[in-house]
């Protein structure tokens, strides 16, 4: 028997699964915002298998191949003599041709920036990486990224892999780079005597609270340079296992037999010791600071003077969200000109803005450098004047270019081109657009820099380094001459053993200036052309340098006497400006290279060097070629992880059931193909619920499909009178306490895809189509209607209604390049623009228009919001579902503690009631004033690390209108011009709790609502829109 009960809720009930359709469509959908990951182009892997390694490529050129496969095999015999771990399984090595290629890797989720050299994974121990523009930044990427290979794999044979999350990230990636470049590196002792310098050095505590101040590469290669110094290299596998057992301080104890304190003051101490000494033999940076944190960012590298010597461009992250290209004036450093913006070239995804320079037109007029763009580098030319795009050039045949220079003539950009794994030097004709190879050979020829007159172009090569060897792991470079008429190329015998980097003209034809670190400093010199003298021009404690040794950090004007240097000092890198005759000059001799100044604390080690030994001396032979095997590409779909809630029984006057769930999630070798799987048990078997999607993203579009079955369990209860029949067979009667258990079914198809322009815009289309039908369960308990006794109980199904169908359809086109502060957006725009439709039990089009603009005018944000939603057709205003409501806190603050209840407001002079604020349309507009209260030192008012918030000032408004059934009145409806535009100002806090959750406490005034008198109170639970 059927209840009145459930005649009267089930019509209800299926006006609330309409609503929870509509509520619950979104995973039909991509996020509402957000960046896009994109697959340019469809990458045709191989697989080449050496002992130890499956490598996944796409090289067409054989001797990459191999080597790339040869120097894998070495670095994992040195590592292995460390570790003392062996690989059971050949180790996946996925290498990409460029590094705008191995952005787009699916292997690893999220978005990779220009300074990522590689990434090793933990769920299929992946290593993944491009080729790089040198030898040497690749054999030291495939070096570091193989060190964490095998941290991976030796806590997965010792410990579990959760034990990784006891090392602190400091410990992790320093002992990749110290033991892939060993104790000597000129770039990370820059950074140690910085810290001398300003008496900054670090404790383990302060490398473990405060990453974003000590850069856990640079100081944690510099602890375990310290420890293996004092210790021995066989250190390294019983200090790594015990902090993954118990902590860096808890092994430290048990090890070294001191605490972490007394180990951090004797660490300072060795380097305190090592470099003071230094400093009485230094000089200050001559010239002017021109470019520092005063009038541009604390990063400010890359500079490039103009050939008149009246401007000068410069990377700088002066706006903190993004490193930009700026013009300033030469002789005063005032600002004149941000040439990139986030609307300077909207498929444009990074600037290659690191290592690479920027080359200035003859006139002075243009200048060119190196993007990011369609899977590829780009060569971009702008007017600096308008700082508008005049051109950009994809050069043909060369994906990946760095390091342009402008010929005097103007007729010609020479560069670095990367091209199968091998890095030489090409030549682009502006005119006719064709490039031309300049160099072809197994070296790596970089950092180009044109004479005054054109008639030669000097680079840096490791030519000298690799000479005959077919492998090294300890690179340095030489400088070489390239005649432009003949193409002849000289190498030149300078500070062999060094790095010797960035060189460019100046106004002489016959003066070179480069960066060397010969003396284990990082210094400007000079070299003659015509009379072969060799000057140190600068004798700095610290060094000139960019953010690697590889960023250009010099520059010099064609036309006049003036050079440009970047100087590291006090975590900050500034640019100075100096004519040569202020530069000093002390003459060396071309053989004069000690690395001393160069080499990480402790100077005198104790024990056997087996990092340092086996990097300079490889005492492992080569694979031989023939042992390497090209097999065809397999997918390798495989369970990357599963998780599992437990398994139980349950018991219960509703029967005994299970309850429990298991969720997996597989994919292929390259991350292209995904799926996801989810069951979950709670009661009878018809509680089951499962869920099963698949993601494709090997090509451009990415799409995906998913099926489901999810039960939602209701229920109610009810008492009536009720009759029964007893043993003897006589009718009984009695009252029935009869709980009722409603059992909705959703099963649902959905299918989407995406189609990404560039990291910042999209298309989106998608369908879906749920079926949703009933179980209806009741448990009855019986007493007697006379007596009160309890007769007995029963179960029994009841009929349910018919189900019903529901259809949706979308496209959408979407739009996101703002950039995230502590808690809300705080530069770039948004918008999203969608078509949707609903058929079957609800028939009804839906269009949405949603735009945000963010105004930066530091310290504070100007934000604004316009955002339109409709619904048209049959059941737009039906009844079948709500109507849209303007009165949402995040759209409109204030409005919450609106009187739901009185329809007839304006009847007894109230000034607003909710059929004011609802309607099957529907504008808002919001503006607020964002201020990043606490958080990070350069970005909030107040300094803080852990509590993170903005304080706002807002102004909202907005109108609903349009015909609605149904809702609290029978019928109703207004026209446009018959709306109430509603208005309200306040304050708010948005806070960011632990980057999980953001809070949004506020007060508000709603204007048409009382305004003053009915200020209110209010709390969101989003980061700001």
């Amino acid at each position: 028997m059927q209840s009145r009960f459930w005649r009267t809720i089930f019509p209800l009930y299926k006006y609330l699964l309409v609503v929870l359709a509509f509520s619950y469509s979104l995973p039909v959908k991509a996020q509402y915002f957000g960046r896009n990951k994109v697959n340019y182009r469809r990458f045709e892997f191989q697989v080449l298998q050496s002992p130890h390694f499956e490598i996944y490529h796409y090289l067409n050129n054989v001797a990459s191949r191999n080597r790339i496969a040869q120097a894998s095999e070495q670095w994992y015999r040195i590592h292995q003599t460390i570790f003392k771990d062996s690989f059971e399984l050949r180790n996946p090595l996925l290498i990409y041709n460029t590094h705008a290629e191995f952005q787009q890797t699916r292997a690893i989720e999220g978005q990779i920036g220009v300074a990522t050299g590689g990434v090793t994974e933990a769920l299929k121990n992946r290593v993944v990486m491009p080729f790089m523009e040198s030898n040497a930044q690749t054999d030291h990427v495939l070096g570091h990224e193989l060190v964490h290979a095998f941290q991976y794999h030796l806590i997965q044979d010792t410990l579990t892999l959760n034990a990784v999350n006891n090392i602190p990230l400091w410990m992790v990636e320093g002992l990749a780079e110290y033991m892939s470049t060993g104790p000597i590196d000129a770039h990370t002792a820059i950074w140690l005597r910085n810290g001398v310098a300003t008496n900054k050095l670090p404790t383990l505590k302060d490398l473990t609270n405060r990453p974003d101040e000590y850069f856990p590469y640079r100081w944690g290669q510099a602890f375990w340079t310290y420890t293996t110094g004092v210790y021995g290299d066989s250190i390294i596998r019983r200090l790594f296992i015990q902090t993954a057992k118990s902590g860096y301080e808890q092994a430290i104890k048990n090890l070294f037999k001191i605490d972490e304190k007394e180990f951090s003051k004797r660490w300072k101490t060795a380097i305190t010791n090592a470099y003071a000494p230094l400093l009485a033999n230094t000089q200050a940076p001559p010239g002017n600071e021109l470019i520092q944190k005063k009038n541009a960012g604390e990063l400010n590298i890359v500079p490039a003077l103009s050939p008149d010597g009246k401007r000068i461009a410069f990377w700088t992250e002066k706006s903190l969200f993004n490193i930009d290209l700026f013009v300033a004036d030469a002789e005063t450093g005032k600002n004149l000109k941000r040439i990139t913006t986030n609307t300077f070239g909207s498929h444009i995804d990074e600037y290659s803005s690191y290592e690479s320079s920027v080359a200035w037109s003859p006139d002075s007029r243009q200048i060119a450098f190196v993007a990011f763009a369609k899977g590829r580098n780009s060569l971009v030319i702008a007017d600096v004047s308008s700082g508008k795009m005049v051109r950009e050039i994809f050069v043909p045949g060369v994906s990946a270019i760095s390091n342009p220079t402008w010929s005097p003539d103007g007729n010609t950009i020479v560069m670095t081109g990367l091209v199968e794994g091998q890095g030489d030097l090409y030549a682009y004709d502006l005119k006719a657009s064709k490039v031309r190879q300049l160099t072809k050979d197994s070296y790596s020829d970089m950092q180009p820099s044109y004479s005054p007159d054109g008639k030669w172009i000097v680079f840096a090569t490791d030519a000298q380094s690799i000479g005959d060897k077919y492998l090294q792991h300890r690179f340095w470079h030489n400088l070489a001459l390239l005649n432009v008429q003949t193409g002849a190329v000289t190498n030149l015998d300078i500070f062999n053993g060094a790095n010797n980097l960035n060189p460019i003209f100046g106004a002489d034809n016959n003066i070179i200036y480069f960066l060397s670190d010969r003396d284990g400093f990082r210094n400007m010199y000079s070299y003659n052309l015509a009379t072969h003298q060799l000057l140190q021009r600068t004798n700095l404690f610290t060094g000139i340098t960019g953010i690697t040794m590889f960023s250009p950090a010099i520059s010099a004007a064609r036309q006049v006497d003036r050079i440009t240097y970047n100087h590291y000092t006090g975590d900050n890198y500034n640019i100075f400006s100096v004519h040569s005759s202020d530069l000093i000059r002390i003459e060396v001799n071309a053989g004069d290279v000690d690395s001393t100044a160069a080499t990480l604390p402790p100077f005198n080690r104790v024990g056997t060097d087996i990092v340092k030994n086996n990097i300079e001396n490889t005492p492992f032979g080569l694979v031989d070629v023939r042992s390497l095997d090209q097999v065809p590409f397999k997918p390798k779909f495989q369970l990357d992880y599963v998780g599992s809630t437990g398994v139980g029984v349950t018991t219960g006057r509703f029967g005994g059931g299970l309850a429990g769930g298991v969720n997996g999630i597989f994919s292929d070798i390259l991350g292209n193909n995904q799926l996801y799987g989810a069951i979950s048990l709670n009661g009878e078997i018809y509680d089951v619920a499962a869920q099963f999607a698949y993601l494709n993203r090997t090509s451009r579009i990415q799409w995906g499909i998913s099926i489901s079955h999810i039960p939602y369990l209701s229920g109610g209860q009810t008492v009536f009178l009720d009759t029964i029949t007893n043993h003897s067979n006589d009718t009984v009667s009695v009252y029935n306490y009869a709980l009722d258990l409603l059992r909705t079914f959703e099963d649902q198809v959905l299918a989407f895809a995406i189609h990404p322009f560039s990291q910042t815009s999209r298309l989106e289309v998608g369908a879906s189509f749920a079926r949703y039908y009933y179980r209806l369960d009741r448990y009855s308990d019986f007493y007697d209607a006379a007596t009160g006794a309890y007769v007995g109980n029963d179960k029994e199904r009841l009929e349910t209604p018919s189900g019903f169908n529901l259809a949706q359809g979308y496209f959408a086109f979407v739009g996101d390049n703002a950039n995230f502060g502590v808690a809300a957006p705080l530069t770039g725009h948004r918008f999203r623009v969608e078509v949707a439709q609903y058929l079957g039990e609800v028939t009804q089009s839906n269009l949405t228009a949603d735009y945000r603009r963010y105004f930066r005018l530091a310290p504070i944000t100007l934000a604004t919001r316009n955002m339109y939603i409709g619904r048209f057709g049959r059941d737009a205003a039906s009844g079948i579902i709500p109507p849209l409501y303007l009165g949402y806190a995040n759209l409109i603050h204030g409005y919450n503690a609106l009187d739901f209840t009185d329809q007839n407001a304006n009847v007894n002079k109230q000034p607003l009631s909710i059929n004011d604020l609802i309607g099957s349309q529907l504008y808002v507009a919001n503006a607020e004033l964002r201020l990043p209260f606490t958080g990070p030192e350069r970005l909030a008012r107040i300094k803080s690390r852990f509590f993170l918030s903005d304080l706002n000032l807002f102004t909202d408004g907005g109108v609903a209108w349009g015909n609605y059934e149904g809702f609290y009145n029978s019928t109703g409806g207004r026209d446009f011009a018959d709306s109430k535009i509603i208005l309200s100002s306040g304050v708010s806090l948005r806070v960011n709790v632990l980057g999980y959750l953001v809070l949004e406490p506020f007060f508000a005034i709603p204007w048409q609502n009382g305004g003053f008198k009915n200020g209110n109170f209010g709390l969101n639970l989003l980061p700001g829109w």
